[in-house]
């Protein structure tokens, strides 16, 4: 039988190791003979034969102890492989998860230049799921400015909201730089700011609305043992720059999941804002201790309401169970009382790092979580009286159109804000190494984000993108967002057919609930008259298959 040599059989992935041992030896011999420049052979060599032979040794990797020194060549094409998709193989209308013809139009909007595009659109129009807004032959002309709508119309402090606005992110999570810029361009384009569960900071005192973000955690307005502090919650609401509360029940980012700050990143400053020790990790539990029923929740906004000054009072949630809505509902229709707004977070929210499961399977989609709200509180006899914001994934102005034609009133933004900040979609937010100073409390790197600079693009963001949603209304014959409903949005089912969202989505009634108009909605019939008012639980019929699996 025929039989290799044992230099022919030498497997060839151990080829650089060998060669490095060649070339170690070769330059150790050429050293003694007095030629320094050997001297960087033995150093390149050297530091190969060293890395081959921890390869070898090691037992954690298998792929490096079969492939010394060439496995940390695949580890490093692997390490930037997310870039090189991202600029160089990824067409421009790939949304993983915002495309580059959404990053390019952030940023030539915030950068005030021309964002006109040549040669007709890059979207296929004939393939299923496109969709677009219907012009009109009576075209009419919005000003942009009078694009605001009144939250809170029964309060004492009402506050006028533009349709497009910051949504919740926390100083701890953006660098004090990035809060300072996004604050700063609030208050020069006259939208808000919404603080994130994190607490007002220094950095959210420079003059914008603030919307104050009340989580779990109770951060600013908490006692040593972390529960609600209403005195401290007091001092803060009735700051002037306070216009709205919003009790955030869950995220599109990580619905159910409470977040946890390493005693790492606890600094003294962020320790004093969010009212906790510095150094030590900081919990957010995933549910609150305030209340634990629907009717302690509404009971609680009232309370917050008082101690505001009677400021506006809303509530933030990603959509799950669909009875737990529908039990906050029904405890409004008993107390009498009502948020003054909901936020709904789609489970697209992103700008919180979360478990990648959460990520990709854990919370219902923008759509049909506003749906089911604006359907609620429509049924209910309540839309009239709370106002409806929508968040999850949503730059530009058809975004915004979209989701009004869904019911929102108005919408927010986190990552669109962030790209006008000058943040390239590194996805490194949770590392503490974002190369645009954004999402990072890494001094050095936060204090190369130029505040002035960044507030004007994101004032010139958000303006830019208000003007263009006006001149989308303009363009259907509307005078105002408020007048845009369902059927101004056309869906592509399939190649040749084609609805209206007012076709496609099964709308409410006003008052179609409360007069046993249920039984026509599936979701509705199945759980609307079984939710309660006094608890979160399931329906009972519901409760015993979580002991069974006799479906």
């Amino acid at each position: 039988m025929f039989r290799l040599s044992p230099l022919a059989s030498f497997p060839l992935r151990f080829s650089a190791y060998a060669l490095s041992l060649l070339g170690l030896i070769v330059s150790l011999i050429g050293l003694t003979s007095a030629d320094a420049d050997w001297g960087w052979g033995v150093l390149v060599f050297g530091l190969l034969t060293a890395l081959g032979t921890y390869d070898v040794c090691q037992r954690g990797r298998t792929v490096s102890r079969n492939y010394p020194i060439l496995a940390h060549l695949r580890y490093n094409l692997e390490s930037f492989g997310p870039e090189i998709r991202q600029y160089f193989i990824q067409s421009d209308t790939e949304e993983v998860p915002f495309s580059r013809e959404q990053r390019r139009l952030i940023y030539q909007r915030a950068k005030n230049v021309s964002d006109k595009r040549p040669f007709g659109s890059l979207h296929h129009m004939r393939h299923p799921g496109y969709e677009w807004m219907s012009p009109s032959l009576a075209p009419a002309h919005i000003d942009p400015s009078s694009l605001r709508l009144t939250v809170g119309a029964e309060r004492a402090k009402p506050y006028s909201a533009s349709v497009f606005n910051i949504s919740a992110m926390s100083f701890g999570a953006l660098s004090a730089n990035a809060i300072s810029a996004l604050n700063d361009g609030a208050c020069e384009g006259g939208f808000y700011h919404d603080t994130g569960e994190g607490a007002i900071s220094p950095y959210h005192r420079r003059g914008g609305d603030l919307v104050w973000e009340i989580g779990s955690g109770y951060f600013g307005c908490r006692n040593e043992a972390g529960d609600f502090d209403p005195e401290r919650f007091r001092e803060n609401a009735r700051d002037n720059a306070v216009r709205m509360i919003e009790i955030k029940l869950s995220q599109g980012a990580k619905p159910g999941h409470g977040g946890i700050l390493p005693g790492a990143k606890v600094t003294e400053e962020i320790a004093s804002t969010r009212g906790v020790p510095p150094g030590r990790d900081v919990i957010s539990p995933a549910a609150h201790t305030a209340f634990t029923t629907p009717r302690e929740l509404i009971d609680f906004i009232v309370r917050l309401r008082e101690l505001a000054g009677d400021k506006p009072v809303g509530i933030k949630l990603a959509i799950g169970h669909p009875w737990e809505w529908f039990a906050i509902v029904k405890a409004m229709l008993d107390t009498g009382e009502h948020p003054d707004f909901v936020v709904v977070d789609g489970g697209e929210g992103g700008t919180g790092a979360a478990p990648l499961e959460f990520i990709n399977r854990l919370g219902m989609p923008l759509d049909e979580a506003l749906l089911l709200v604006h359907n609620t509180l429509v049924g209910a006899g309540l839309r009239d009286r709370v106002c409806l914001a929508a968040a999850g994934k949503l730059v530009n102005a058809f975004d915004i159109a979209r989701a009004m034609a869904l019911g929102a009133d108005w919408c927010n933004a986190a990552r669109g804000f962030m790209f006008a900040l000058g943040c390239i979609q590194a996805r490194s937010c949770h590392t503490d190494r974002c190369p645009s100073g954004v999402a990072t409390q890494d001094t050095l790197r936060g204090s190369r984000l130029d505040v002035p600079t960044k507030a004007h693009r994101v004032a010139s963001f958000h303006a830019n993108t208000v003007a263009a949603l006006a001149e989308m209304l303009g363009a259907a014959g509307l005078h105002h967002s408020s007048e845009l409903g369902p059927e101004h949005i056309s869906h592509r089912l399939t190649r040749h057919e084609v609805k209206s969202f007012a076709e496609l989505h099964d709308f409410l009634t006003p008052g179609e609930l409360l007069v046993g108009g249920a039984e026509r909605h599936p979701v509705f019939r199945d759980y609307w008259e079984s939710a309660s008012a006094d608890s979160f639980a399931p329906p009972e019929a519901l409760a015993k298959l979580r002991d069974s699996k006799l479906y």
